[in-house]
């Protein structure tokens, strides 16, 4: 795909919506982590629950909202989803009680499920067919600045409003992401492709991929990398303070993690058909094993969670472009909005078991606990990738 022609320009933007949304409903929350357990006074556990939930029912819906981009809906998701997530976030700024808090990200789950990464990565695939994967590379090269720009903006915000009103300000702030999105799909609906839209109705597809054990094997290499990268996400700030870093020092690194994510995918859309999705995902794997041996070091040279930042941004950055690419090429293209929303239902489980998780093991062991679990996460889903791909 050419990087300057008008289905490429309608790509950009589209990355440019999805920046606006996860910085939203995706950073915003770790960032400001500690304004809202110091403005608001609830507990860690408290708040992690509430994000939790989100992708419990974001896991619930990605199957079907799989389904809806194959029958057409997709372009009509992306557009309209964002809304609802921006007065959920706005919500989360004037929520009293914990158990407000969580009935509204009860509500952002339902949006995540329409407008994030799953059906931004199906509706393109759908669309371009075989342009997917320069398409989606350059959607996650642009959106992976959402934590570059969520990790800075909430240290600041959270200073001068507080938790909960840095919230509302980033609510308005993913407003801008409406009017992006709809002008995206509208140009790429019109320079559509004859022929390159996958048949919508693919009865029986979803059963005969959920008969072969690859598809098994998916889900469980990126839930358990989801896992584990959703863990250190959340907690990123306080696991950097534990391991020696200063506030600065730990806001400047958390804030690399975004063009660590950047620079993966654009050595991955630079090399092109050079570098084939197999090989990609094992060294992406490689790349958060190491980063969990570079934050367990980090504690005897505190400079080290910078390598921990390059290698897990690069590596989670590139698995997030690769899961759809890595369906098509084993599983198959056929209803493959369906199979992609069903394997990421594990992924989703993880990111909302992840907050909650983390919690209780900071509870139970602290922080040393975090590095041993996610260490082994890494690991298991190193060595389960090495399975899948070598019978492949």
């Amino acid at each position: 795909m050419n990087w300057f022609s008008g289905q490429a320009a309608a790509v950009w933007l589209l990355a440019a919506g999805q920046t606006l949304t996860y910085a939203g409903v995706y950073y915003a929350f770790p960032a400001l982590l500690p304004d809202l357990q110091a403005g608001t006074g609830w507990s860690v556990a408290e708040l992690a629950f509430g994000p939790t939930l989100g992708f419990l029912v974001m896991a619930a819906l990605t199957p079907f909202s799989g389904r809806w981009v194959d029958r057409g809906w997709g372009g009509e998701m992306l557009t309209y989803a964002p809304i609802l997530a921006a007065v959920g976030v706005a919500g989360l700024g004037l929520a009293a009680t914990p158990l407000i808090c969580w009935a509204i990200w009860a509500v952002i789950g339902l949006a995540q499920a329409c407008c994030l990464y799953e059906s931004c990565f199906a509706f393109l695939t759908r669309r371009l067919g075989g342009d997917a994967r320069g398409a989606i590379t350059k959607v996650t090269l642009v959106a992976g600045f959402s934590g570059s720009l969520a990790f800075p903006l909430g240290d600041f915000l959270g200073r001068v409003l507080g938790g909960q009103g840095a919230l509302t300000a980033f609510a308005g702030l993913m407003l801008l992401a409406i009017p992006i999105n709809a002008f995206a799909v509208r140009s790429l609906r019109r320079m559509e492709r004859a022929g390159s839209i996958e048949v919508a109705v693919a009865p029986g597809a979803l059963r005969q991929a959920m008969r072969r054990p690859a598809f098994w094997a998916i889900a469980a290499v990126f839930g358990m990398i989801w896992l584990n990268h959703g863990i250190l996400l959340t907690y990123v700030l306080m696991l950097f303070a534990d391991r020696g870093a200063g506030p600065d020092m730990s806001v400047f690194a958390a804030s690399f993690i975004g063009p660590a994510q950047v620079l993966g995918r654009m050595a991955l859309l630079l090399q092109g058909a050079r570098i084939g999705n197999a090989r990609a995902t094992m060294w992406s794997l490689v790349s958060v094993a190491m980063a969990g041996v570079a934050l367990w070091l980090a504690g005897a040279a505190p400079v080290l969670i910078f390598l921990f930042a390059a290698l897990q941004g690069a590596g989670a950055g590139l698995l997030a472009i690769l899961r759809p690419m890595l369906i098509a090429d084993i599983l198959g293209r056929r209803g493959f909005g369906t199979i992609s929303g069903a394997v990421a239902v594990a992924p989703i489980l993880a990111s909302a078991a992840a907050p909650s998780v983390g919690a209780g093991l900071l509870h139970i062991g602290g922080p040393s606990l975090i590095y041993g679990f996610c260490l082994v996460l890494a690991f298991a889903g190193l060595a389960i990738g090495l399975g899948l791909l070598r019978r492949r």
